[in-house]
């Protein structure tokens, strides 16, 4: 079985969930004796190996403009794939959703895992939104599988664009604490710190969460892990907020320290509110974290409803009175630590994902 993987950054650039996600699946699936070739932004590379831990990598070039660069590649990319020959074309990210058209066309047997309700989120307002919505209709019609993350969003998906989806969860490796050390860079105490991990935009709520903390009588700190990789007025306007509890951290991107956020901090706080399997609060939960959660249909399929996470709304004070509930009484966040990891073998591991993918992918090559 021969698989091209499109729509990331490549491999092994790890920068965000998909590039994770690629990584995760590739390296399983060349183990499991599947030949994977991976398609990456040959701008964003020093050195360009055609094969790396038994992954062959095809390097594309794009134009360096920040709107369209991601675009772009995937558009170049699935032409050379449309080429090539492969058994199965998995593209990722729905805004790759009109270049279905050209798969159909060459016949190519094409799956498409889509992300989110990018439609919905705030930095996608006016053409952006109605693009990602447009691009995501056609993913729907031309695609022959749609793989959504989880049943929440496939249920968004039968509703909006009248089509079935496979659900095909994301992933998390479990850990536990290694060097507890590492934290002490922030001058960090374990249990006396929430963390927030995410970029510093609207449809993640973090100026939610900072608003109903500093209003807490809390004496723990909030770390902010994330940014933005640009000028930008609403992170700007929360990182300007005074208050000697808040540290805003920027991008950690030594794993391990960040792992030992996760590891030794009181609580996790989430507040993204778009996408569907959160990477971010699956890690939560894989490293052992005690989850506060914004109360969406996600989150809560994420979690087991109540089983794994406490819930705020964005009601003024409810945050606030939770923080303030659970620091009187600490028995709800030991027990949320106790059972964390439970969720991930229960649903979440990486064998689970893989073997889901190989089954689609069979089934679709079986059709002829």
């Amino acid at each position: 079985m021969k698989i091209a993987i499109i729509g990331s950054r490549g491999y092994p650039y790890v920068y965000s969930g998909y590039e994770t996600f690629v990584k995760e699946l590739s390296e399983r699936l060349v183990k499991r004796g599947i030949k994977v070739t991976v398609y990456c932004h040959k701008n964003l590379f020093c050195e360009f190996p055609s094969n790396v831990n038994g992954i062959d990598l095809v390097y594309i070039s794009t134009i360096e403009r920040k709107s369209l660069s991601q675009f772009i590649h995937s558009l170049q990319s699935i032409i050379h794939a449309c080429f090539s020959n492969y058994d199965i074309i998995l593209v990722v990210n729905s805004a790759n959703g009109p270049f279905g058209l050209l798969t159909k066309i060459f016949r190519k047997k094409t799956v498409i895992n889509v992300d989110g309700l990018e439609w919905l989120r705030p930095k996608w307002r006016g053409l952006g939104s109605k693009y990602f919505y447009f691009a995501s209709w056609l993913a729907t019609k031309f695609y022959d599988v749609i793989i959504n993350d989880s049943f929440a969003m496939a249920e968004i998906y039968k509703r909006e664009f009248g089509v079935e989806s496979s659900v095909i969860a994301y992933g998390a490796n479990i850990r536990y604490s290694k060097n507890p050390d590492l934290i002490k860079k922030w001058y960090l105490v374990p249990d006396e710190f929430y963390l927030v991990v995410g970029r510093l935009i609207p449809d993640n709520n973090v100026d939610i969460i900072i608003r109903e903390f500093i209003k807490s009588n809390s004496n723990k700190k909030l770390v902010i892990v994330g940014d933005v990789p640009y000028k930008d007025k609403f992170a700007n306007k929360l990182k300007s907020i005074k208050d000697t509890r808040l540290i805003f951290a920027g991008y950690v991107t030594n794993q391990d320290e960040l792992a030992e956020l996760y590891h030794n901090c009181f609580a996790y706080i989430h507040g993204h509110e778009f996408g569907g399997t959160n990477p971010t609060m699956l890690k939560a939960l894989a490293y052992g974290c005690a989850v506060i959660a914004l109360d969406t249909l996600f989150t809560r399929e994420m979690c087991d409803n109540d089983k794994h996470a406490i819930y705020f709304t964005k009601k003024l004070g409810h945050l606030k009175s939770i923080i303030e509930e659970i620091e009187k009484d600490h028995s709800v966040i030991n027990s949320l630590k106790a059972r964390s990891r439970n969720r991930i073998v229960e649903n979440y591991t990486w064998e689970k994902i893989t073997n889901q993918y190989i089954n689609l992918f069979q089934k679709l090559i079986n059709e002829g």
